[in-house]
Parts: structure tokens; sequence; C-alpha cells
């Protein structure tokens, strides 16, 4: 592979994998030596492009703002018009507005007849239910899991209990029909989903938990997934 391609190829990686993204993963994706990689890095960052990292920790794009933007192909379009608009549904109210926003700044960007396309997608998404609606502001808990902010929450469980808890709050997932929130609860100090609708009252503390955010979500998506294997095992004995 040309190092051009690879760089390209690389640009791409920093868009699509999650970050910070470990360089052993950059590498192997690439199919190069993790000593070739650094060079690519730093062939990137000399070129314009903020890359934050370093090895054994992991690298980030801040900006790619040196890359010149790439045309969307038709089927690029039409993701991004339903990907959109499926957030403006399942969101909230700000969050919503962002994606309206969102793909009014992409099409903008976008030549006379991929907007076209945006504006008379063949595939669309209508919903004719209307989810439950939080109480809460769910854009403070979402800043709350970007700043790694401890909250204080009042929830009640579906038997109508209330408690009080402390938690370290990693992700916001919307499903069809609920919004939850994962956590780790420092109350029973273990892991916990909580639906945002039975939320009712969210401060944010003083306490920070960076860096371990990542860390803690991670830990919490494998020991999911150890359960529904378990669970699996169980229905494949009987």
């Amino acid at each position: 592979m040309a190092k051009s391609d690879r760089l390209f190829r690389l640009m791409q990686l920093f868009r699509t994998l999650p970050q910070p993204t470990k360089a052993s993963v950059l590498a192997e994706h690439l199919e190069v030596s993790l000593r070739t990689l650094y060079r690519d890095i730093d062939a990137l960052r000399a070129a314009g492009a903020k890359i934050d990292g370093e090895a054994g920790v992991g690298y980030t794009l801040i900006e790619d703002f040196a890359m010149p933007p790439q045309n969307l192909t038709r089927l690029e379009t039409e993701a991004l018009s339903i990907g959109l608009a499926e957030v403006q549904y399942r969101g909230d109210p700000q969050l919503a507005a962002a994606a309206r926003d969102a793909l009014g700044k992409i099409t903008a960007t976008l030549d006379e007849g991929r907007q076209r396309e945006v504006l008379h997608a063949v595939s669309q998404v209508y919903r004719f239910s209307v989810h439950e609606a939080s109480t809460v502001d769910i854009s403070m808990i979402r800043e709350a899991c970007w700043e790694e902010r401890a909250l204080h929450i009042e929830y009640e469980d579906r038997k109508g209990r209330v408690s009080q808890r402390r938690i370290f709050p990693l992700a916001v997932l919307y499903f069809e029909y609920a919004v939850i929130l994962l956590a780790h609860c420092q109350l029973r100090d273990d892991y916990r989903s909580f639906h945002v609708t039975h939320i009712r009252n969210v401060e944010p503390l003083d306490e920070r938990f960076r860096p371990r955010r990542v860390p803690l979500l991670n830990e919490y998506v494998e020991a999911l997934r150890r359960r529904l294997d378990d669970r699996s095992e169980e229905l494949t004995i009987l």
C-alpha cells in the first residue's frame, strides 16, 4: 500500500474507531508494524492533523481540518439522513435539535445533486408511538458522562420504591421504548442500569472520576456479555 493511501486510511480509522485507539489496533487494521504506524502518525501531525495521545496510552483525533472534506455517495447520504432522523425521534430536545442542525450543516457542504437526495431520500423514518418523556434534563446526564462527574439521583424503581443514589454515569443507551443510563452505583458498589424516566431528580456533584469512565464502561459491557453467555449456555443445557 502506498504511503499516501495508508495515511488516508489511517485518518479514516481515526474517524470511525472508538477513541482513544490503541496503536496495536491501528497497526493491525493497516497491516503494518508499530514502528511504521508511529511514523505515519508523526507524518499526519506534521501535515496539520491534531492527534492527541502517545504510545501505550492510545490516540484520539482532535481535528483533521487539514484534510479536504470528502464527497458522500448516495448510499452514505441516505444512511446519514436515516440515522439523524432516528436521533431526532429518540433523542431528548437538545439532542434532537443538534441532529437537525448537523444534518443542515452537512447538507450545505454537498453538491446540488446530493442536497436533493437528502431532501428527497428514498428511505424515511416514521414513528407513530410517543415514547415516555423524562422529567429530568437528560443533557445534564450526558454532560456528566463527558465530564466524568459524579451525580446524585433520586430513583424510583418499578415497584415504586424511592432511593437516593450517588453514581458514576458511564453512558446513555437509546432503546426503542426506553432510555437507559449505565452507571456505577456507589450505594451498591456495583454496576446498575437506570431507566431515565424513573429518575425523579438529578444533581451534579463536585466529585470527578476521570479517567475511569472508559475502563468502567468496558468492564460493565464485558460483565453484561458474560451474563448473556451464561444464559445462552443454560438454555443450551435445557
